[in-house]
């Protein structure tokens, strides 16, 4: 499994917060997604990791879309702290 540094420095952090609040939802939300998508890469026909990581997606962006309507500073703070999303180029 790949460990990535900036997710523990974020879980030092997010400790000492609300485990209800939406920002630490999608930090363990993306934290399993990471986790899910690294054992997905060495057993590909595991079809139940694969759907359990589709509800996961699922549900992250559902809180994520809330996020963004009632609080849009929150929400790109968020983004660029995970690293989630790339930046549109047009």
């Amino acid at each position: 499994m790949v460990k990535n540094s900036f997710i523990s420095v974020i879980l030092q952090e997010e400790k000492e917060e609300n485990k209800g609040s939406v920002e630490f939802q999608v930090f363990s939300f993306t934290k399993k997604i990471r986790r899910l998508t690294s054992h997905l890469q060495l057993h590909k026909k595991d079809f139940l990791s694969q759907r359990g990581l589709r509800k996961i997606l699922g549900k992250r962006q559902r809180l994520l879309a809330y996020l963004s309507n009632k609080n849009g500073v929150r929400y790109k703070k968020l983004i660029n702290k995970l690293d989630i999303r790339e930046p549109k180029t047009r």
